[in-house]
């Protein structure tokens, strides 16, 4: 795959080792480059202690990646945005991210690289963001080893979430270390030891025993939407693991419903949204307020938010 920028205007005069670090080429990508094609300004080529001027055509090609070492399967997938640079991809609840040894078939790394072989093309899988396993939603995915940091530095998940009872704070940041429960390999808790841990909320709607819930991470800890509001004594419905009941849905009702990143292909944001799956807004459903609050969240305008940081 080629690339190519044009050498911006305040890069006259630059040598193009440094143009190439000012447009997020690293330096492990650079040197594969130039063990390959090399680079080329305006098409010729050149090294990179080459003075650069505004306005130029620098252009590579990527080197060639070695396919993903995951089963093809022809599996039912929801591509919600795609351009030569990422995909986002709607993983249901139920389906694993990739392959372990508990579900070496049937995952969102199985269903990607299955689309791809349809299309006749050789598959990478790249997951930029990740989902546990029975969460919904939004899975950012890079296409090659230029988007893969340029898309973990801008991506912004939001979540939407179903928790009993009713938080004590109608909004605020949940600031609680997560580590590892004693004994466990799988199970978290709040503890002095753990990892600092922060997430942003707000109460949309109440009522029935339920509270819908939006959230965002500011750190990225596995369980950490969970076990803040288990902390908060509201677990998720469905969440037996950290003290939910599946009375009324039989999975954490937990939901990434959007997702903000600015796209390696032109720097500009992208704001990818994903509806409520029907176990989800069913259970939402019975909630006073909660469909006008839904309509509210998904109209939100977002889009200053998914510019790089």
């Amino acid at each position: 795959m080629w690339l190519r920028f044009a050498v911006p205007e305040y890069c006259g005069g630059w040598h193009l080792r440094d143009v190439l670090r000012r447009l997020a080429i690293s330096a492990r990508l650079s040197r594969a480059v130039k063990q390959g094609g090399g680079f080329f300004l305006d098409g010729a080529p050149v090294h990179t202690n080459a003075v650069c001027r505004a306005g130029q055509t620098l252009s590579f090609c990527l080197p060639d990646e070695p396919p993903t070492q995951v089963l093809p399967q022809p599996l039912p997938l929801t591509v919600c945005y795609e351009d030569g640079q990422a995909a986002v991809l709607c993983k249901p609840a139920g389906m694993a991210v990739h392959p372990t040894k508990g579900y070496p078939n049937g995952t969102l790394a199985n269903a990607w690289l299955g689309l791809l072989q349809s299309r006749g093309q050789a598959g990478v899988f790249r997951p930029i963001t990740r989902l546990d396993r029975d969460t919904s939603g939004l899975v950012l995915c890079a296409k090659n080893v230029y988007a893969a940091p340029l898309l973990a530095q801008t991506a912004q998940k939001e979540y939407l979430a179903l928790c009993q009872g009713r938080p004590a704070a109608p909004e605020g940041i949940i600031d609680a270390p997560i580590g590892l429960a004693p004994g466990s390999t799988v199970v978290r808790q709040v503890c002095g030891q753990g990892k600092p841990s922060r997430t942003r909320y707000a109460v949309l709607a109440s009522g029935g025993g339920l509270s819908l819930v939006r959230a965002r991470l500011l750190t990225g800890r596995t369980h950490q939407i969970r076990v803040h509001f288990a902390f908060l004594g509201c677990p998720l419905a469905g969440d037996e693991l950290y003290g939910g009941s599946r009375l009324r849905i039989a999975r954490q009702a937990l939901h990434c419903a959007r997702l903000c990143f600015a796209s390696p292909a032109d720097g500009r944001p992208r704001v990818i949204r994903a509806p409520l799956p029907p176990d989800l807004a069913a259970l939402a459903g019975g909630i006073p307020g909660a469909g006008a609050a839904l309509a509210a969240f998904y109209a939100e305008d977002v889009q200053s938010e998914a510019a790089p940081q």
